[in-house]
């Protein structure tokens, strides 16, 4: 095997499916996605920590279904009228306006009038959501729910070797292992500590390597 890896992709986040990695973790929440077809009045929400996978994975489906993607903060300048066959809307539990809420009831309506579907992202399972207006309460409640659970092994693995191919940071093979067994066992961790590692090459001009690594998770008491 050679001793480096050699990353060539453009610097932004790759969300096609064939990057997505699945295990035992997301296997679940991945066939649930695929099924999208039989979803429950057309609708599921999607819930998992920071960096799960969840804006990934509502990509894949998103080129399955036709579907436009956007952030719930963009949810009162949306006109339903131009929505197309299916709308996955992000953070959904990050506290929307009142605005925002009547904005996604009413776009709730046009995709359920005309046979579509709409996926809804979260940290947090729809009981926990701070929505005020009821009627869009109720009609969340009926949608189904996916959970990306807590990574294993191998999905770490795979997240921390995606993480460093978008930003075209050249890590060599034995140091994904050697960071999995020393830093907190997290999506978020493991984004944190490849977004350091690239800081800190870049600084230093210099390839990474298990002491800079250690250094690195040293400062964060890791």
């Amino acid at each position: 095997m050679a001793e480096q890896l050699t990353f060539d992709l453009a610097a932004r986040p790759a969300l096609g499916r064939d990057d997505y990695f699945v295990s035992p973790a997301n296997a679940a929440a991945v066939a649930g996605i695929d099924a999208w077809r039989d979803w429950p009045h057309g609708k599921m929400v999607l819930t998992g920590p920071q960096g799960a996978g969840k804006t990934h994975l509502a990509h894949v489906w998103a080129e399955a279904a036709g579907a436009q993607v956007v952030g719930a903060a963009e949810l009162e300048g949306l006109d339903p009228a131009t929505l197309g066959p299916a709308l996955a809307v992000e953070d959904v539990d990050r506290g929307l306006t009142e605005a925002a809420e009547t904005a996604l009831f009413h776009i709730h309506n046009v995709l359920a009038g005309q046979g579509g579907a709409l996926l809804l992202t979260a940290r947090t399972a729809p009981a926990r959501w701070p929505l005020c207006l009821a009627d869009l309460k109720s009609r969340v409640q009926q949608a189904g729910v996916l959970q990306l659970d807590a990574p294993d092994d191998a999905l770490l693995a795979a997240l921390m070797v995606k993480l460093a191919t978008d930003r075209q940071l050249r890590l060599a093979p034995r140091l994904i292992p050697y960071a999995l067994l020393r830093m907190e066992r997290s999506f978020a961790a493991a984004q944190r500590l490849i977004a350091r590692i690239d800081a800190q090459s870049l600084r230093d001009k210099s390839r990474p390597g298990e002491a800079m690594i250690r250094a690195i998770l040293a400062e964060d008491g890791e």
